[in-house]
C-alpha cells in the first residue's frame, strides 16, 4: 500500500499500522467486529515474507504469537470481547515470561456474545485485571484513523521498550469507520527495534537479567543461546524457583518497569481545556461525539473543554488531575457503567464534581445524549 491519501475502514488502518512497524507474523480466528484485520493480513503479510496463521481458537491464537514472538518476530492477533476472555491465560503467560507482543481487541457489547455487531467499551476494566495476580499492564485506544496508525506502531513500541505484551483497545465503530488517512512513508514514526543481547555463544546468558536502564535483551529462540521460558516464578535464569525474595523481586520488577515509566507511556489530546469550565474525558467513538458537541457549544460562547485519552492503562491520573482542577465539573463520556469513571474518580481533588455520560445500548453515544446529559447537572446548580 502507497503513501497516498486512502479512504479505508479502521481495522485495515490498524492491520496496515501494525506492517509498518515491522510484524511479519499474525495468528488469529475470526470474530466480529475485528475478522477484518485478519482477512487484510491474510494478503498483506505474504507480500513483505511474513507468515499469516488461522488458529483453531483465541487461546491458541495468542500462544502462537507468543512463540513466534521468542523467536525474534514482532507479532499481532486480533479478536472481540469473548475472544479476548479467552485469551486471558496466554496474555498472564506473556506477562510473566515478558513477552513483547500486540493483542487488539476491538470491543463489541457484551458480556458473553452480547451484541456481535454493535459497538461498546465494556472490556476496559478486563484489559488492566484480566489476567490473575498481580502484574501491570500497557492498554491504549484511539479514536481517529490517524491516531489508529499512531497507537499501532505506538503499542509496537511499547512492547519492545519495556518487553511486554500490550492491549489496543479499538471499538466496532473505530473498527467499521471509514474516513481518509495518509499512510507515512517508512521511517517517518520512528520504530523501536527488539533489544537482543550482546552475549555471545558459549557465555552464560541470563534472559531475565534486566541491564541498568530496566530493559531486558532478548536472545532468540533456537538461536545461539539456550534457555528455559516458564509461566511459574523464576529466576534470572529462566528456572523455577520459590525463593521469597527472588519471587518479590521479580514481581515488583514485573510492575515497576511499566509503572515506573507511566510518563513516557501516556499518550492524549487537549481541547480547548485552558479556560474550560466544563471539562469532557473521553476515548475511542464516544470522544468523536464529545469532540463534536464542544466544538459546537465552543461557537455559542460555552467554555467546555475535551481531554481525550490514548493511554488508558497505565492510568493517566497525574494528566486527569492536573487538567481538571479549575473546572467546574468533568464529565466522563463513554459506552459502559463507568469504567473510567471510577479512574477518574479516583484521580481528581473532587469526586463529587465527576459525573457519567453513557450508553450501553448497542447504540453510539450522541452529542445530543451528552448534551442531555450536562443540561440535568446545571439543572442541579453545579
Amino acid at each position: 500500500m502507497s503513501d497516498a491519501v486512502k479512504f479505508i475502514q479502521g481495522n485495515v488502518v490498524c492491520a496496515e499500522a501494525a506492517v509498518y512497524a515491522g510484524v511479519r507474523m499474525f495468528a488469529g480466528y475470526p470474530i466480529t467486529p475485528s475478522t477484518e484485520i485478519a482477512e487484510h493480513m491474510s494478503v498483506r503479510l505474504p507480500r513483505v515474507g511474513g507468515k499469516f496463521l488461522q488458529m483453531e481458537d483465541e487461546i491458541s491464537s495468542l500462544c502462537a504469537v507468543i512463540g513466534a514472538s521468542l523467536t525474534g518476530h514482532k507479532t499481532m492477533t486480533a479478536t472481540s470481547g469473548p475472544g479476548f476472555s479467552l485469551m486471558q491465560e496466554a496474555l498472564g503467560y506473556a506477562v510473566m515470561t515478558e513477552i513483547p507482543c500486540v493483542i487488539v481487541n476491538v470491543m463489541r457489547g457484551g458480556p458473553s456474545t452480547g451484541l456481535p455487531t454493535h459497538v461498546g467499551q465494556g472490556d476496559v476494566m478486563q484489559a488492566r485485571y484480566g489476567a490473575h495476580g498481580d502484574h501491570a499492564i500497557i492498554a491504549v485506544t484511539a479514536s481517529n484513523h490517524a491516531d489508529i496508525f499512531r497507537m499501532t506502531v505506538e503499542a509496537f513500541n511499547f512492547a519492545e521498550t519495556y518487553r511486554t505484551p500490550v492491549i489496543l483497545l479499538l471499538d466496532e465503530v473505530i473498527g467499521h469507520l471509514r474516513e481518509k488517512i495518509r499512510i507515512p512513508e517508512p521511517g517517518e514514526i520512528p520504530l523501536v527495534g527488539r533489544l537482543r543481547t550482546a552475549v555471545a555463544h558459549g557465555v552464560d546468558y541470563h534472559p531475565y537479567l534486566p541491564r541498568e536502564d530496566g530493559r531486558l535483551p532478548m536472545s532468540d529462540f533456537g538461536d545461539v543461546h539456550r534457555y528455559n521460558v516458564t509461566g511459574l516464578y523464576h529466576d534470572m535464569w529462566g528456572f523455577p524457583t520459590e525463593k521469597p525474595e527472588v519471587v518479590y523481586g521479580l514481581i515488583r520488577h514485573l510492575v515497576d518497569k511499566i509503572d515506573h515509566n507511566s510518563e513516557k507511556m501516556t499518550r492524549f489530546r487537549k481541547y480547548h481545556t485552558k479556560d474550560a469550565e466544563t471539562l469532557f474525558i473521553s476515548y475511542g467513538a464516544a470522544a468523536r461525539s464529545a469532540l463534536h458537541l464542544v466544538e459546537n457549544r465552543r461557537k455559542r460562547g460555552e467554555r467546555i473543554g475535551l481531554l481525550e485519552l490514548n493511554t488508558l492503562w497505565p492510568f493517566p491520573a497525574d494528566i486527569v488531575r492536573e487538567t481538571s482542577r479549575n473546572v467546574n465539573f468533568v464529565l466522563v463520556v463513554e459506552m459502559n457503567m463507568g469504567q473510567i469513571t471510577r479512574e477518574v474518580k479516583l484521580a481528581v481533588e473532587n469526586p463529587r464534581k465527576v459525573y457519567l455520560a453513557n450508553r450501553v445500548d448497542g447504540e453510539l453515544i450522541t452529542p445530543t445524549d451528552i448534551q442531555n446529559i450536562v443540561r440535568l447537572i446545571q439543572g442541579r446548580g453545579v
